[in-house]
Formats: C-alpha cells, sequence, structure tokens
C-alpha cells in the first residue's frame, strides 16, 4: 500500500459515498486508476464495508454502556458458548477479548435504564458470568471510525 492508497482510504473513511472521479482528482489520478486501487484494496480486504453511520440519539438509542465481563472459565467451551451468546444481542456494538482483569469489554447502545437491564438478565441467562459491571457514558467526547492513515 502506497501513499496513494493512503490517501484515498482517508477520502473514503471521510465519506464513502463520494464519487471516485472526485476521488481520483484528489488524488492525482485518472478515474480508472484510482477505480482499480478502490477495487484491489477492497478484494485485499482492507475496505471491508460501506456503511452510513447513523446517530443514535436521532434514532432513540443514545444511552451508551460499556460492559466489563469477567468470565470466571476460560476454556474453549465456555469461549464457544459465550461467542454464540452475544452474537445475538444486536444492541452489542462491540465486543473486545481483553488482557488484565476483565475479559471481555462491550460497547452496548440502549434505549433507557429498563433496556440495559433487560439486555443484562438475557445475558446472564445465556452464559455463566463470573462478574458484570457496566459504566456508563454520560458525554460521547470524540467519536471516530477512522483510521489515522498519516496521509
Amino acid at each position: 500500500m502506497d501513499s496513494i492508497d493512503r490517501r484515498i482510504l482517508a477520502i473514503l473513511q471521510d465519506d464513502a459515498s463520494i464519487a471516485v472521479a472526485d476521488i481520483a482528482r484528489q488524488v492525482n489520478l485518472s478515474q480508472t486508476p484510482c477505480w482499480r486501487r478502490i477495487q484491489k484494496l477492497t478484494d485485499e480486504g482492507v475496505i471491508t464495508k460501506r456503511v452510513a453511520l447513523v446517530d443514535p440519539d436521532a434514532i432513540g438509542l443514545g444511552l451508551t454502556v460499556f460492559v466489563e465481563i469477567e468470565s470466571g472459565d476460560h476454556s474453549k467451551e465456555w469461549t464457544d458458548r459465550f461467542r454464540a451468546a452475544v452474537a445475538d444481542f444486536p444492541e452489542i456494538m462491540e465486543i473486545y477479548r481483553m488482557a488484565g482483569e476483565v475479559d471481555y469489554l462491550l460497547r452496548i447502545t440502549a434505549a433507557n435504564m429498563a433496556a440495559v437491564d433487560d439486555f443484562y438478565k438475557r445475558l446472564i441467562d445465556r452464559v455463566p458470568l463470573k462478574n458484570v459491571t457496566s459504566r456508563f457514558a454520560m458525554e460521547r467526547v470524540r467519536y471516530t471510525t477512522a483510521y489515522p492513515l498519516g496521509a
């Protein structure tokens, strides 16, 4: 990946709906080579998806909760069961397996506290957990989906 690919990625991370001709102009390429580069980045799995970012408040899902999970069991069977269980929760936006005291960190979105409580009850019904701690975001200070590319 060269500097032109990085500039293309930076542009697409900012606005994936931009026309290829406009991207090409910004990176000083003609349209066809620019399109080929975008296709290659997609084929190689660098570009994995193009999406619309939605304001969670506008759709009534403005409560962000970070859920810390300690498992108490680190067997393959438990891990497989956990992964299968959390796959069915649409409120879960991100899941990370962590190093340190917490085994998993989840970011969930919800309409209100009752929805968070419902999520919690459904989660603990599906898989045994040692400890679950929730931390509620008061304000989103910064949010981006763009990776720093140095472009």
